[in-house]
């Protein structure tokens, strides 16, 4: 007897397609249309297929500087990534075992996810402009106390070379490594933390116990006994932390300097650029998303099958 679908069924089915139209719908209108013709605007109809924007991309024309900003992105990410993934491992180890003033650092340390991104981005930037007047104020003041005095000394002429050198080659602080960096960090690290204080908090000490029994040391104990057990959260970690910084707009929009990041660059071009090339920018922005993303899952998928082959390398040494 075949069970009837109520109306309420039908419903939700109904909603449901139209929330996946609405996620997705946009992503594949700027997909197909990063491949329209020469002659091609940027609306339907499609005035033939080609590849002719995507050669206007990475040629440079009417879109200056998107090479520099997607290898900015790819660098900027990888060492956001990086960083994230090992400060969640500390992070997770050191919060297994309770000590003073546990809640306010955990507090603190996820307090970010509720401040509102530009304010952030915005007080980063306000920040290093303190340092820059600061150490402004630090060259003048040595160049105005230590050059051109009378009885020199081996110091003061120390400390005037470097007062001048402030004043000639300083200009500021910020840049994507520094303040971009620590922007992108304020918004990766509280998701990797999270993530290993769950797993942590799961995790078995009798594991740990049992290789400190056989004679391991604390690095052969993480090495080969924790770490496996844990490698495909930490992948969940790495993947968080680059895609949040590969997309971040709004905590990079005051804080990186003068050096773009693709999602810069592309929020900069939908005001100026009126071809298809904006869209094929958009398109190798998804391209590189996915690419991560179905990295990250062939690598879970890897790790999985060697375990259902071999078990789990926890304790194997190798």
């Amino acid at each position: 007897m075949t069970e009837t679908r109520s109306r309420a069924f039908y419903i939700l089915s109904a909603v449901f397609a139209l929330y996946v139209l609405f996620l997705y719908g946009p992503t594949i209108t700027i997909l197909v249309l990063s491949f329209q013709g020469p002659s091609g605007g940027m609306t339907f109809p499609m005035n033939g297929v080609s590849l002719h924007w995507f050669h206007n991309l990475w040629a440079g024309i009417g879109v200056p500087n998107v090479v520099d900003a997607l290898s900015n992105s790819l660098k900027l990410g990888i060492v956001v990534t990086i960083i994230t993934v090992v400060i969640s491992i500390l992070g997770g180890y050191a919060f297994r075992r309770r000590f003073r003033g546990q809640d306010a650092l955990f507090f603190t340390a996820i307090a970010s996810l509720i401040l509102p991104s530009i304010v952030v981005s915005l007080g980063i930037a306000l920040e290093f402009q303190l340092f820059n007047q600061t150490i402004t104020g630090w060259g003048d003041s040595l160049v105005e106390n230590y050059v051109d005095i009378e009885n020199p000394t081996a110091w003061t002429n120390f400390l005037g070379f470097i007062g001048s050198s402030i004043q000639d080659n300083f200009q500021t602080l910020m840049g994507l490594f520094t303040s971009g960096l620590g922007a992108h960090l304020t918004w990766t690290l509280p998701f990797g933390l999270l993530i290993m204080f769950a797993v942590f908090n799961r995790f078995n000490p009798a594991y740990e116990e049992a290789a400190r029994d056989l004679g391991a040391s604390p690095w052969q104990t993480f090495r080969f006994v924790v770490l496996p057990m844990i490698l495909p959260s930490l992948i969940g970690v790495a993947l968080f932390g680059f895609t949040l910084s590969w997309d971040e707009i709004a905590r990079s929009s005051q804080a990186v300097g003068s050096a773009n990041t693709l999602p810069l660059t592309l929020r900069g071009l939908t005001t100026t650029v009126t071809t298809p090339v904006i869209y094929a920018l958009g398109t190798v922005t998804t391209a590189v998303s996915f690419a991560v993303i179905g990295t990250a899952i062939l690598t879970l998928l890897i790790v999985q099958a060697r375990r259902r082959r071999h078990g789990s390398d926890a304790g194997r040494g190798v």
